[in-house]
């Protein structure tokens, strides 16, 4: 196999790994803006995950994806009820809808398919070429033969920002996550504003599931999810809660998780389970080098509001 083709391929393997990542990222970044910090989030992919193989089963992948964003958004109104309806401890709360949602989605699955699962039934999305663009050599393919949850992601992004930095609910969302009461005082509902934002962020990780499953695996497993939550989390910290350095740095994850793309193609002897090892160690990195809060909104997981 040539250099060039193997680039592309571990480009390609890169925007795709990415996806649900920044589909992820994008929600807890939009939460966090607003002081909520969703730990929930691992929670909230596995139930997306599952979700989608539930309603891909019943009403093919369109079926899938929305089921899953439903059930992601599910977690989120747990995730608000606790959190912004009655100031429950962010860190706790959301480590206990991890938990719970892990067990529950392991529980319903063996119920309903047993132990042969549905790796050889369940619909997926292929990849979709854009006429013109996907012609460009090396990159054409990597960012433009893709499945469409990414061309997706290529108009949320810029969506979200323009949202966040040019219209009045950014604004609020902005205020809040800074001075929630200042931004009371000044008639803006916070705990409104929290709501909205954490159940964005919890349908975003339906959503990322979702796309784990109905543009990548093909399948459900249980614990599928294997840390993307946590990981999503520190793509926030990474991209300095700005929409595109999000994208960026989960272009960056994906780019760590496809070398074994690369390992398998060049013949590499080497141990898959380092690849796969490679994007966790990437997030202790991060978290163990970046800046104290820099960037992040002041009022980040604090649990106090003003009553309006």
């Amino acid at each position: 196999m040539s250099v060039r083709s193997v680039l592309t391929e571990y480009l390609e393997g890169a925007v795709r790994t990415a996806t649900p990542l920044a589909l992820a990222a994008v929600g807890e970044l939009v939460a966090e803006r607003a002081g909520v910090i969703n730990i929930g989030l691992e929670g909230a992919i596995i139930a997306g995950a599952f979700g989608a193989v539930v309603g891909a089963g019943i009403a093919g992948v369109g079926g899938g994806m929305l089921l899953g964003v439903l059930a992601g958004l599910a977690l989120g109104l747990v995730f608000a009820l606790l959190v912004v309806r009655w100031r429950a401890d962010q860190i706790i709360t959301g480590t206990a809808i991890t938990l719970l949602a892990l067990g529950i989605t392991g529980t319903l699955y063996r119920t309903l398919y047993g132990e042969s699962g549905v790796a050889l039934s369940l619909p997926t999305t292929a990849p979709v070429a854009i006429p013109g663009l996907s012609a460009i050599p090396v990159l054409g393919r990597a960012l433009f033969v893709q499945p469409w949850p990414t061309y997706v992601l290529y108009v949320l992004v810029p969506l979200v920002t323009w949202v966040l930095t040019r219209t009045h609910a950014g604004l609020a969302i902005r205020a809040v996550g800074e001075r929630p009461q200042a931004a009371s005082a000044a008639g803006i509902d916070a705990r409104r504003v929290q709501w909205w934002s954490t159940l964005f962020g919890g349908a975003m990780g339906g959503a990322a599931g979702a796309t784990l499953v109905l543009a990548q695996t093909g399948t459900f497993v249980e614990g599928m999810s294997a840390g993307r939550g946590f990981i999503a989390i520190a793509i926030v910290v990474l991209g300095r809660w700005h929409p595109v350095g999000a994208a960026l740095a989960a272009l960056l994850f994906g780019a760590a998780s496809a070398l074994q793309f690369v390992a398998q193609a060049m013949g590499w002897r080497v141990p898959y389970q380092l690849f796969l090892a490679i994007p966790y160690v990437v997030t202790l990195l991060v978290l163990a080098t970046a800046s104290s809060r820099a960037g992040a909104p002041a009022a980040l997981g604090r649990a106090e509001l003003e009553e309006r």
